[in-house]
């Protein structure tokens, strides 16, 4: 029997059985729906915590001087290489700057508190780091050469210091003497929660240099496009390029993070299954009984000369239009819920567990194509494998026995 034949078929037993198939249908819209938003959910927590770790001082890539990640210490400074120079600058889509990163302690007039130093060339630092994002009370520095500094809203609190106010660094210098300097402070930054409030101050980085007596800079950060080819691509010529250097991506740098990460893609494909599972029993139950209440209909089919593969075609295609149609319209409640929620979800009130669990104070939303594409094809997957066992125990029904029941 012709395919289109079956389709015309198919499409006139969904309307003869409005209430059985449309609440079929709307089970899937729900499911598909849902999945989507779940799925939009823990994309946008991945990308932005992704984004979080790129932006707070790690960037994509790092280097350093062989043996500064176990000790971090000025000691480990090195003069950027030209072959380094040359390689980034010859890449047009990224960021790149030099840093001096050293432990510090910070005193004022009542407490004492030891932070990660870090000097900066600050219109580098712009588009490449948080700082160059985070609302400052007071001034921002002004150039590398500048010698005052900034620190955190944590900071400023347990200091008991604010803008304005002279207080005193220590650190080690290249020759491990203690460098001791008063610095201003020119402005206080207010960062997304408290974590790196507490743990970044910054000052000018040619400042700082003069202060340790260095040259050098203990790090370099690259912060590429976000592709994840380009990124491996770049580290494998980096590496190359310097061989004596640690060069290291943001997964390496990070480990929790790119441990989260890939939770976040297990918990996703674990929900693909709760939720494929839950329709797959809902589409066989109401296939299986759909086939037996048009016993007598599939065996009038046969005993006309309808074989079991018209039968088995018949089944299937009913189920796919089904699943199809509540496909499309879950796929549309998916969108109209990530649309709506577009500018995000404010955690703010729950700031803390927020931040232990790497969240943003605002969740927003991310659906990616690949995603949405996978749920089609596994839904309609779904459709094709659930429709097999009711067509195949519509096959087996005998055409005299099926056409004499009531």
């Amino acid at each position: 029997m012709k395919l289109t034949l079956l389709i015309q078929l198919g499409w006139r037993n969904l309307w003869r059985h409005r209430r059985r198939n449309g609440m079929l249908c709307l089970a899937v819209a729900v499911g598909v729906g849902g999945l989507m938003f779940i799925d939009a959910m823990l994309r946008g927590w991945q990308s932005g915590m992704v984004e979080d770790v790129i932006k707070n001082l790690t960037g994509n890539i790092k280097v350093h001087a062989a043996g500064y990640r176990d000790d971090p210490s000025v000691g480990y400074s090195f003069v950027l290489p030209e072959v380094l120079t040359a390689l980034l600058d010859n890449e047009s889509s990224l960021l790149w700057t030099q840093r001096v990163v050293v432990p510090a302690v910070l005193m004022s007039e009542r407490e004492t508190r030891g932070v990660s130093l870090v000097g900066v060339e600050p219109g580098e630092e712009a588009d490449l780091s948080f700082l160059g994002e985070v609302a400052i009370d007071g001034e921002a520095l002004s150039s590398a050469d500048d010698a005052r500094i900034v620190i955190g809203a944590e900071l400023a609190r347990q200091l008991e210091t604010r803008k304005g106010k002279r207080i005193v660094m220590m650190t080690q210098g290249a020759d491990s003497t203690t460098r001791e300097a008063g610095m201003r402070i020119a402005g206080v930054y207010d960062a997304e929660g408290t974590g790196l409030e507490k743990i970044f101050a910054f000052t000018g980085r040619a400042a700082l240099q003069r202060l340790l007596e260095i040259d050098g800079v203990t790090e370099v950060s690259v912060r590429t496009d976000g592709d994840e080819d380009t990124e491996a691509r770049l580290l494998g010529e980096i590496e190359g390029a310097l061989p004596q250097y640690d060069v290291a991506g943001w997964r390496t740098l990070q480990p929790a993070a790119a441990a989260m990460t890939e939770y976040a893609d297990m918990g996703i494909w674990i929900w693909y299954s709760i939720m494929l599972l839950a329709l797959a029993f809902g589409l066989m139950n109401t296939l299986i009984n759909a086939v037996l209440e048009r016993v007598r209909e599939l065996g009038l089919l046969h005993a006309l000369g309808m074989g079991g593969a018209g039968i088995v075609v018949q089944v299937v295609i009913e189920s796919l239009l089904i699943v199809g149609l509540g496909t499309v319209l879950g796929v549309m409640l998916g969108l109209g819920l990530v649309q709506w929620l577009a500018d995000g979800i404010d955690l703010s009130r729950w700031a803390q567990g927020v931040e232990f669990f790497n969240f943003r104070t605002l969740l927003v939303p991310e659906l990616l194509l690949s995603d949405v594409i996978t749920i089609c094809v596994l839904v309609m997957g779904l459709g094709f494998v659930g429709s097999l066992y009711p067509a195949w125990r519509a096959v087996r029904l005998d055409p005299l026995d099926a056409m004499h029941r009531h």
